[in-house]
């Protein structure tokens, strides 16, 4: 059965439409239950990952009009901002574009996902510029007082992305783990969250396209194109959401052992237009295909599926204080991407508002403070298929899931509105 967006925006604003999320149409396929469009009309999915293709473009005045001519270099808590395109000579203005992976000069962890979210915690900023006359000054702003800031990304939201290992005989250091990558197999990580994932559900792009209404990390943004390196087989998008708008829980910066990078969470509504889409849909993680990549070389060496990754294993970290044994050098304190691990007054916290569930402080606690079953992979080994365990996950899908449930509560109650595409997107 064919149907229009409109036709389902219709049936949302009379209360009459049925919306779900994806996790919950997945459910009643393992249960053996026949879907059909005339049972939904709306699906809502999500993603949370580390997503480097990401930039915030930012204006706001520094110094009264003629203190300065033109800005030459600019700092935010230290991470560099790229200055312009407009040059606003004389004006007292600063027009900034920060890259995501951008990383401070004075404090190497710390990156442009984190400057980002403290800024939407409204935390002062320190703020450094360098003028074509050479001067320099300094002062401090909070995002309340920058009247434009906006989340952009050059590719979000991959369809799904891959697990890695390394083939290679030594370790490496990479985006794609928080320490240095075992060598020869050893271990695996993984991004990519599956089912749920936006595009997994709408890989045609039927529904998603230019002028699609979003969430990026819980504020509402709009989808604007197709990513760099977008294909039919590996689809992303490009979005925009207004800055003063979102939640700090639900972005931020992740430490790799290659340098910090970004974290960035995207809610995506999919109208159930025809059975194709809903095919799409009822796709479950055993269906949906992950690569798994060497990670030193970047070409394929197996193919799996996410339910080795999200199936009949542990979304979050279980925290047991108790069992502390006061190690001289606490490694999950150490290793955490998130630092989401210390002492507050003599007791060892976990700050539930930064942990991003990797994972990697459970393979490296003696004492196992920390706890989870992350999985593991498939992968053939000299001949041999070999499970390989997963120990650090670049992917949050406790969180993705709490995404999705809150889109669809807001498409009920009328919140958040659905709109149509006004170009058909190509990927």
């Amino acid at each position: 059965m064919e149907r229009s967006i409109k036709d389902i925006q219709k049936k949302v604003e009379s209360n009459s439409a049925v919306v779900m999320t994806s996790q919950e149409i997945c459910e009643l396929v393992e249960k053996g239950e026949a879907i059909s469009t005339k049972d939904v009309d709306v699906v809502t999915t999500a993603t949370r990952a580390i997503m480097s293709g990401t930039y915030a473009v930012l204006s706001f005045p520094a110094k009264a009009p003629f203190h300065f001519t033109r800005a030459s270099k600019v700092f935010l808590n230290g991470v560099p901002a790229h200055v312009g395109p407009c040059p606003n000579e004389s004006l007292g203005v600063l027009d900034l574009m920060v890259f995501g992976t951008a990383h401070s000069s004075l404090k190497p962890e710390y990156g442009a996902g984190h400057l980002l979210r403290d800024m939407v915690e409204q935390k002062p900023i320190d703020v450094s510029v360098i003028t074509n006359e050479n001067d320099n000054f300094q002062s401090e702003i909070t995002l309340d007082e920058i009247p434009y800031a906006k989340l952009y990304s050059t590719r979000h939201a991959f369809k799904n992305y891959a697990a890695f290992v390394n083939c290679s005989s030594s370790p490496i250091n990479t985006i794609f783990h928080a320490s240095s990558f075992e060598p020869n197999m050893e271990t695996a990580t993984l991004s990519g969250c599956g089912q749920i994932n936006p595009v997994k559900n709408d890989p045609d792009l039927q529904t998603i396209g230019i002028g699609t209404k979003v969430i990026i990390n819980s504020g509402e943004g709009f989808v604007i194109g197709s990513g760099t390196r977008s294909s039919p087989e590996k689809a992303n998008l490009v979005g925009v959401a207004d800055m003063h708008n979102m939640r700090s829980q639900l972005m931020g910066g992740f430490s790799t052992s290659s340098g910090p990078e970004c974290i960035v969470s995207w809610a995506v509504p999919i109208p159930v237009v025809n059975g194709s889409v809903l095919d799409s849909i009822k796709e479950l993680d055993k269906d949906t295909p992950m690569p798994v990549m060497d990670v030193d070389k970047r070409v394929p060496v197996s193919t799996g599926s996410y339910a080795e990754a999200w199936q009949n294993i542990d979304l979050n970290v279980k925290f047991s204080p108790d069992k502390c044994l006061r190690c001289k050098v606490c490694k999950p304190i150490e290793n955490c991407p998130m630092d989401a691990i210390y002492y507050k007054a003599e007791e060892l916290t976990l700050d539930r508002q930064l942990c991003f569930n990797c994972g990697l402080c459970t393979t490296n606690c003696p004492g196992n403070v920390f706890s989870a079953d992350l999985g593991s992979i498939k992968v053939e080994k000299d001949g041999t298929l070999t499970e390989v365990p997963i120990v650090l996950r670049q992917s949050d899908r406790k969180r993705a899931l709490n995404m999705a449930e809150k889109l669809k509560k807001d498409i009920i109650d009328g919140s958040f509105t659905i709109t149509e595409m006004v170009e058909k997107l190509q990927p």
